[in-house]
């Protein structure tokens, strides 16, 4: 096939240019051109979807990848010039786009938040603003656009917690970092709840084959097709690392009385009987439930989570990050202190 790969130089769409390589396809990606060191047999365009997008005129593909749609008008003229020159259109959404997730165990039918292309277009006339307040809202009006551009032809991935190498966002090689560091390590809420992540490597094949069958169509995309716990997660780590580190748990009110961050801080964790926020007044319950059934009836498939955190602490090994580079996690000071209450407690 020919696939383009709208990004394609970073997280999940390097990966999946590697997998697509790997299985001989004709690969093009089109980016900006700010990190696309070390890529081998693969066209290069450079552009911006925020400008110009006429590099991609008069061509034509098999399938297209869009790993970097998020603001609205992009995906709007980019699925409109693309809609007469590919035959299918592979969009990269999110489990954010849900309304919440109280329900357990929560479908793709389950409702989703809305939004105007006219209040998007307000929203992001700043592209430095907080446009990222509207993530969820912004990532469902894109899987719209995209279906109302190439009906029949958008096969739409709603994915959960992404994991493997370069991780830009740190939120699981923080856990892998920290662990592997040793000494005490505060474990957020109960050691039994159920926590979802998935393998770029695991999406980037399964994506590849349905691309490869012309499936289109709308999917939960998280895992593994078993119950993970937040322990054995962790336990995860620490005999991938080798690490002496010993979890030391601490209960949600804990956490919520010493204004503990979820998500942010504590990567993975999310409160159970607790409201997320401050203007809810339910817990999400649902949040690490996302149903899958109708992906791995599909074809979804997950390796060895011990596999995927190999391939990650070997990359992390290769960074250097200072304290003020980690994007999430908590700071060794913080979480010292935390360590120091829950001891007197």
């Amino acid at each position: 096939m020919k696939i383009l790969v709208l990004g394609g130089s970073r997280f999940l769409g390097r990966t999946f240019v590697e997998e697509a390589l790997a299985k001989n396809h004709d690969v093009t990606i089109f980016n900006r051109g700010n990190q696309n060191d070390g890529f081998k047999d693969v066209e290069i365009i450079k552009g911006d979807r925020f400008g110009d997008l006429k590099e991609l005129g008069n061509r034509y593909w098999d399938a297209v990848l869009d790993t970097s749609g998020f603001i609205p008008f992009t995906v709007q003229n980019t699925t409109k010039l693309l809609k007469d020159r590919v035959k299918q259109y592979t969009f990269i959404s999110s489990i954010s786009v849900y309304k919440d997730w109280i329900p357990e165990n929560l479908d793709e039918t389950y409702p989703v938040l809305e939004m105007s292309l006219e209040e998007a277009n307000v929203l992001t006339k700043d592209l430095n603003g907080p446009v990222y307040e509207h993530y969820g809202h912004f990532k469902a009006l894109c899987e719209r656009i995209a279906l109302q551009n190439l009906p029949g032809r958008v096969l739409n991935i709603r994915a959960g917690q992404l994991i493997g190498p370069n991780d830009y966002t740190d939120r699981i090689p923080y856990w892998v970092h920290r662990i592997s560091k040793g000494g005490k390590v505060l474990a957020p809420g109960s050691p039994m709840r159920r926590v979802q992540v998935i393998d770029n490597k695991d999406l980037s094949k399964w994506i590849l084959s349905m691309m490869e069958v012309g499936t289109a169509g709308t999917f939960n995309a998280t895992g593994p097709n078993y119950p993970l716990s937040m322990s054995e997660f962790l336990e995860a780590c620490i005999k991938v690392t080798g690490s002496d580190a010993e979890l030391v748990w601490a209960d949600e009110k804990f956490l919520v009385d010493q204004g503990v961050a979820p998500w942010t801080e504590l990567p993975l964790y999310v409160p159970e009987n607790y409201p997320l926020a401050s203007d809810l007044t339910v817990p999400w319950k649902g949040t690490f439930s996302i149903n899958i059934d109708k992906a791995v009836a599909n074809g979804l498939t997950f390796r060895p989570l011990e596999d995927s955190l190999t391939d990650i602490f070997a990359w992390e090994k290769t960074r250097t990050l200072s304290a003020d580079e980690w994007k999430s996690g908590l700071r060794l000071e913080k979480e010292r202190k935390l360590l120091q209450l829950l001891a007197q407690n």
